[in-house]
């Protein structure tokens, strides 16, 4: 065995390792939802960032 089965060998496992995570990301239909939440939890708790601000829920923090 020489370099280059090895090289061939790694090419194969790192070929069928990205096959398996595109999969896993696109192709199950349940993750859809759990990415879906995932991307939204930034925006998920908007009243604990305004009493973070000190702000109440009628007030706007004035930028000028």
């Amino acid at each position: 065995m020489d370099i280059n089965d090895l090289r061939s060998i790694m090419t194969v496992v790192s070929l069928l390792t990205f096959l398996g995570i595109v999969w896993w990301a696109y192709g199950m239909k349940g993750n859809k939802q759990r990415f879906e939440e995932a991307a939204n939890l930034p925006f998920s708790d908007e009243g604990a960032d305004r009493a973070e601000l000190g702000l109440s829920r009628n007030e706007q923090r004035k930028t000028s």
